[in-house]
């Protein structure tokens, strides 16, 4: 028997949408593409050197 949750959209909490899939609306979608393309996300890596291009 398995107790697994409904999965969650990473953004507000709500269920997901299959339509919408891993969020719950399509504001839920848009406000995470702002933040990717805003640099509100970040991966930690050592500095660009901006001389070695």
């Amino acid at each position: 028997m398995s107790t697994r949750k409904p999965p969650r959209c990473p953004g507000c909490g709500k269920p997901v949408v299959a339509q919408f899939d891993p969020f719950c609306s399509q504001g839920c979608r848009d406000r995470d593409l702002l933040k990717w393309l805003d640099e509100g996300y970040r991966i930690p890596g050592p500095p660009a050197d901006p001389e070695a291009e």
